[in-house]
C-alpha cells in the first residue's frame, strides 16, 4: 500500500466542513497566510473516498446514539427539577410553608447560579452526570423544607450545581459535530427542556391527584422527592455512556478517533480541537470574548431571547388564569410545550439544511412577540390560550437558535467558543432578577407588565440579530477579498473555499 501523503479533495465527506478548509489568517507582520488543504491522518490515508464516507456515517451514528438520548434525558430531568416549583405552587407550597407577599418570587435567588456557575469548568469530564446527580439530591431535599429560608437555600444550591450543565453540554456537542451538523443536534438536545414542560404538567397532575397525603406528606413534597430520585438514577447510568472529547474517548477505535479529530480540524481551518482543559484554559477564552465586539452583539441577542424564559416557572400560574380547576390547569400546560418541542426541532433541522441562521432566529422571536401581545390584550379564554400556544415555541426556538449562532460564530479557539457559550448563557439569566417579580397573583388574568417586558426584550433580540446579520455579512466580504488578493498573488493552488460566517 502506498504511504505517500494524500491531500484532501473536495468531496461529500467534507461538504459540511468546506466553509473552513482554507481560512485566511493574517500574520503579525500583516501578511496573508493561506491554510493548505488538510492532510489526512495516518490511519485514514489508505481508505477510498467511499470508505471514508462510510466510516464517517458510522462514527456520527455511534456518537448520536450514545450522546443525544442521554443528554436529552438528563436535560428533561434538569428542567423537571428546576420548574417543579411552579407546579408545587399550585399544589399548596405557599400555604404549607406560610409564604406571604413576594416571598415566592424571592426564591428566584437561584438566578445567581449562572454567575457562580462560570466557576464550573465547562470542559470538565463527565460534567453532565455529575451535576445531574447533585441537582437530583437537592431537588429531593426541596421536598423536605419547612420554611422560606430552607426553600431559598435548596433552590440556590440547585441553581449553583446546574449552572454548568447547559453550556457544558453545548461545549461537548460542539467538540464532536461540525458547524453544519450542530444546529439540529442542539435543537434536539434543547427539546428536552420543552418535553419536560409537557411532562411536568402530566406528572404533577398525577402526583397531585393520587399522592396528596400519602405517608403524611403533601403532594408538592412528593413531587420534589420523586423527580429528584429519578434524576439521581438516570445520572448514575449516564456516567458509563457519555463521551468526553474525541481525543480521549475510549469507546472509539483508533481510526474513528482520528476521523473525529480530523473532521473538527477541517471545520476549524486546520486548528486542532480541544483535548483537555489544560491545553486551552477556559479563562483564556473569557479574556478573548471580553474584547470581541461581535460577541457583545451576541450577548444582547441571547439576553433578549432568554429574558422571556422566566415564564416557565410561572406558566402554570398563567394557564390558571384561564379559570380552570387545578388538574385541568396542569394538563393544559402540556400542549404548548409539545408544540414548542416540535417547532424547535423542525426549525433547527431546516436551519442546518439551508445553512442559514438569521431568519431561523428572527422568525420564532417574532412569533413570541405576537403571542405576548395577544395574551396581554385579549380577555377571552380562546385567544389567550392561543397566545400561549405560539409564545412558548417562539421563546424556546429563538433562544436555541441564538445559542447555536453563538457557537457557530465564536468557533475557534475552542476555549473561546466554550467561554462565549457559558458567558452569554450566564449573562442572559440575569433577567431572572426582575423576571420572577413580573407574575404576581394579583396580575391575573392578563399579566400586562410581564408580557409587555417580554415583548420589548423579544424586539431587542430581533434588532440585535439584524445588526449581527449585517456585521457578519460585511466580515464575509472581507474574507472573500483576502482570498482574491491571495489568488492574484499566485497562491491559487493553495486556496480552498474559505471560512464564512453563517448568517
Amino acid at each position: 500500500m502506498s504511504t505517500e501523503t494524500k491531500e484532501v479533495k473536495p468531496s461529500d465527506l467534507q461538504k459540511a466542513a468546506m466553509d473552513l478548509t482554507s481560512d485566511s489568517k493574517s500574520s503579525s507582520e500583516g501578511q496573508t497566510t493561506i491554510w493548505p488543504e488538510r492532510e489526512l491522518p495516518e490511519l485514514l490515508r489508505d481508505l477510498s473516498e467511499e470508505e471514508l464516507k462510510s466510516l464517517e456515517k458510522k462514527l456520527i451514528r455511534k456518537v448520536d446514539l450514545r450522546m443525544l438520548p442521554t443528554m436529552i434525558l438528563i436535560y428533561i430531568m434538569n428542567y423537571l427539577d428546576r420548574n417543579a416549583i411552579g407546579s408545587a405552587r399550585l399544589g399548596g407550597l405557599e400555604k404549607d410553608l406560610g409564604l406571604t407577599g413576594n416571598e415566592f418570587q424571592h426564591r428566584s435567588l437561584e438566578f445567581i447560579h449562572s454567575d457562580l456557575g462560570l466557576c464550573n469548568h465547562p470542559s470538565t469530564e463527565h460534567h453532565a452526570d455529575d451535576h445531574a446527580n447533585y441537582q437530583g439530591v437537592l431537588c429531593a431535599c426541596s421536598g423536605a423544607t419547612h420554611s422560606f429560608g430552607g426553600l431559598v437555600a435548596t433552590r440556590f444550591l440547585l441553581g449553583f450545581v446546574e449552572a454548568a450543565f447547559y453550556p457544558g453540554c453545548l461545549a461537548t456537542l460542539s467538540s464532536w459535530y461540525i458547524r453544519k451538523e450542530l444546529g439540529v443536534r442542539t435543537g434536539l438536545f434543547y427539546s428536552g427542556s420543552m418535553l419536560s414542560g409537557a411532562f411536568s404538567g402530566l406528572i404533577a397532575a398525577g402526583i397531585t391527584n393520587g399522592m396528596d397525603g400519602a405517608r403524611g406528606l403533601l403532594a408538592w413534597r412528593w413531587l420534589f422527592i420523586i423527580e429528584g430520585s429519578l434524576t439521581v438514577a438516570i445520572a448514575l447510568g449516564a456516567f458509563f455512556v457519555l463521551p468526553d472529547f474525541p481525543a480521549t474517548t475510549k469507546w472509539l477505535t483508533d481510526q474513528e478517533r482520528q476521523l473525529a479529530m480530523w473532521r473538527m480540524e477541517v471545520d476549524a481551518a486546520g486548528e486542532e480541537d480541544w483535548t483537555s482543559s489544560s491545553s486551552q484554559p477556559i479563562f483564556d477564552g473569557f479574556k478573548m470574548i471580553m474584547f470581541d465586539p461581535i460577541n457583545w452583539i451576541l450577548v444582547v441577542l441571547v439576553y433578549g431571547a432568554a429574558s422571556s424564559i422566566s415564564i416557565n416557572s410561572f406558566f402554570p400560574t398563567v394557564v390558571a388564569s384561564l379559570g380552570k380547576d387545578r388538574i385541568t390547569t396542569l394538563l393544559l400546560t402540556s400542549p404548548p410545550y409539545l408544540l414548542a418541542c416540535i417547532v424547535c426541532a423542525a426549525v433547527s433541522w431546516n436551519a442546518d439544511r439551508m445553512n442559514e441562521r438569521y431568519w431561523h432566529t428572527v422568525a420564532p422571536l417574532a412569533c413570541s412577540l405576537v403571542g405576548f401581545i395577544i395574551s396581554s390584550a385579549a380577555t377571552g379564554i380562546g385567544p389567550r390560550y392561543f397566545g400561549a400556544m405560539i409564545m412558548l415555541p417562539g421563546i424556546y426556538t429563538g433562544f436555541n437558535m441564538s445559542i447555536v449562532w453563538t457557537a457557530n460564530t465564536i468557533y475557534r479557539p475552542t476555549a473561546k467558543r466554550a467561554a462565549a457559550v457559558a458567558f452569554n448563557n450566564a449573562f442572559s439569566t440575569l433577567s431572572g432578577i426582575y423576571g420572577s417579580y413580573l407574575y404576581p397573583n394579583n396580575a391575573t388574568p392578563r399579566f400586562v407588565l410581564a408580557f409587555s417586558v417580554n415583548a420589548a426584550m423579544a424586539l431587542m433580540a430581533i434588532v440585535a440579530a439584524t445588526v449581527l446579520h449585517f456585521v457578519l455579512k460585511r466580515e464575509n466580504k472581507k474574507l472573500q477579498m483576502r482570498e482574491q488578493e491571495a489568488e492574484a498573488a499566485g497562491q491559487a493552488q493553495l486556496i480552498g473555499k474559505g471560512f464564512r460566517y453563517l448568517i
